[in-house]
């Protein structure tokens, strides 16, 4: 599969689940850039506003198996990545597995569960496995990880250590639609009898593979590549700061770039591709500093600054190749002037004659 047939075929997945989910183009987008580059992404929304029909309309879109885990104070790790189960016809014990084992996993309020709970998918949503009782067992392939948590309800919550708020490749929010959104939204209610609208498959068995492999063709620029590393270590020098973005961290970025790229059927990355990921890759990742908090910064706020003074390279960042049959170099163009010095008696001729069109000519006699 080409750049082109990757960017075709993504972005009909996305117009599928636009015509279910009430949702801004761009998150959308943001979301299937965190799975073609096979990352996990996670949601940040109050109730109500589709996160969860999110979920399962890209698994439905894209053909994968879905599961979904309510995380809830009591849930214990065994609930996640399953048990072995002693069955009394064979007399031995059987690994039952757990509801980590799908390809697209809603982990629905991950901030609710104990940290130990939370711990259970660490392994799984960086190395694709998991290990019980000193057995590892891989998960199914694609495989990535879709969370929520809402930044309303607090109370009872366990807020996410850093180590894992890293594994996720991109922070986003849906937020509230449009009042003509939400208008659509009765619209579209009115026009069917189930509660929740549905979507059809757009990609076929495997597709899904070969899409996460086109990211990997697409090239980067050095300079570009300079770009992000610097962008990256600003954010652990503001005094605002104090836990900037990881080396991990730059390296997602140079994933969700190349993947963004892969969207709009390019092979290579522009400076609008990082600018347009940036901030869901690099805002989960900033911990201010406690007075930094109290005053109320945000890391929009610091992010956006870092952009503006950080110096943008020039798009594409390759060199403009010669044009076919063009000299490289002022050498080569010496012996042309020589050629016309020695031919210069055969030169006068009458000013309405107009000599051979040739654009090297024009530029040697404008130096």
């Amino acid at each position: 599969m080409d750049h082109e047939e990757a960017g075709t075929l993504a972005n009909r997945v996305l117009d599928t689940i636009g015509d279910g989910v009430i949702a801004d183009r761009s998150f959308l987008e943001t979301v299937m850039t965190g799975i073609l580059a096979r990352g996990h992404v996670l949601l940040e929304d109050v109730p109500g506003t589709g996160k969860t029909l999110t979920a399962q309309s890209f698994a439905t879109a894209l053909d994968l198996s879905f599961q979904r885990i309510q995380f809830t104070p009591d849930l214990l790790p065994a609930d996640i990545t399953g048990s072995n189960i002693y069955r009394e016809s064979t007399g031995e014990f059987e690994f039952s597995p757990g509801p980590i084992f799908s390809n697209i996993v809603l982990a629905d309020e991950i901030n609710r569960a104990p940290p130990k709970t939370q711990a259970a998918l660490l392994e799984a949503m960086g190395e694709k496995q998991v290990t019980v009782d000193g057995t590892t067992h891989e998960l199914p392939e694609p495989f990535f990880v879709i969370a929520t948590q809402n930044p309303v309800e607090q109370e009872g919550t366990f807020g996410l250590p850093e180590a894992q708020r890293d594994r996720f490749i991109v922070k986003t929010s849906m937020g509230y639609p449009t009042a003509q959104g939400e208008r659509l939204l009765l619209d579209r209610r009115a026009e069917r009898s189930s509660q929740t609208p549905t979507v059809e498959p757009v990609v076929e068995e495997g597709q899904v593979t070969s899409l996460q492999q086109v990211p990997e063709t697409v090239t980067v620029d050095p300079r570009l590549r300079d770009y992000m590393v610097e962008l990256g270590r600003k954010t652990r020098q503001d005094n605002r700061v104090n836990v900037g973005v990881s080396p991990r961290g730059i390296q997602k970025l140079f994933e969700a770039a190349r993947a963004a790229a892969t969207l709009s059927s390019r092979d290579f990355v522009v400076p609008d591709d990082i600018k347009q990921v940036v901030r869901p890759v690099f805002n989960h990742r900033i911990v201010l500093t406690a007075d930094a908090s109290v005053r109320g910064t945000q890391r929009e706020g610091i992010l956006s600054e870092i952009l503006s003074q950080v110096e943008v390279p020039a798009a594409g960042g390759q060199s403009p190749k010669p044009r076919q049959g063009q000299p490289a170099g002022r050498q080569q163009q010496q012996p042309r002037q020589q050629r016309t010095q020695n031919q210069q008696p055969q030169q006068q001729q009458p000013s309405n004659r107009q000599p051979p069109t040739n654009p090297d000519s024009q530029s040697d006699s404008s130096d």
